[in-house]
């Protein structure tokens, strides 16, 4: 996407400092991420990229919103710890909005503003290769991974169907699952 550099803003929005420590960790000598063209500023007028880390709390948005609004665009938005990607284990209290998604809610709500690319680092903290890899991954340095697909043949997904049938008879919970199969896809119960 960025073609020279990528210029990150990072605000912490209630994190507990684990996903901050990290953040600043690959700015440090051993993974020096500045080398490839990665910088941290100090303002988010000069940023290409904000860093969200930590659950987004009610004190804090009111500064965050100004923060968002303030990157210019195209921006780009890390949301770096599980906190960050769906408000961690604060995601319902009275404190907390959430994480980015509840964050992009009230603001296509309350702003009529459209949400950025975001990439999501999961983690508790997310190890400093997975920062790199995310940042790496908006600065268009890397291409993203490939999830594996699972083939299923046609027998095991009749034998499936004999399994979820029993499992119903059981009364126990069954979760929706896909099956891929080479002529398609099927939903089963």
């Amino acid at each position: 996407m960025f073609k020279k550099s990528l210029w990150v803003f990072h605000l912490n929005s209630g994190s507990c400092n684990g996903c901050d420590i990290e953040v600043l960790n690959i700015f440090a000598p051993r993974q020096d991420v500045e080398r490839f063209g990665i910088k941290l500023v100090a303002s988010p007028r000069h940023a290409d990229a904000i860093a969200f880390t930590g659950p987004i709390t009610r004190e804090s948005l009111p500064k965050v919103i100004e923060a968002f609004k303030a990157v210019p665009e195209p921006k780009i938005v890390l949301a770096i710890g599980s906190c960050a990607c769906g408000g961690g284990i604060w995601y319902d209290t009275y404190a907390v909005i959430g994480g980015i998604k509840s964050f992009y809610k009230l603001l296509r709500e309350e702003y009529d503003l459209e949400p950025p690319i975001t990439i999501y680092i999961p983690g508790c903290p997310p190890k400093p290769e997975a920062i790199i890899y995310g940042v790496a991954l908006a600065r268009g340095l890397v291409n993203q991974k490939q999830r594996r697909e699972i083939y299923v043949e046609e027998e095991e997904i009749e034998n499936l169907q004999v399994l979820f049938e029993e499992a119903k008879l059981m009364r126990h919970f069954v979760p929706g699952i896909r099956v891929k199969t080479n002529g398609g896809s099927k939903d089963e119960p």
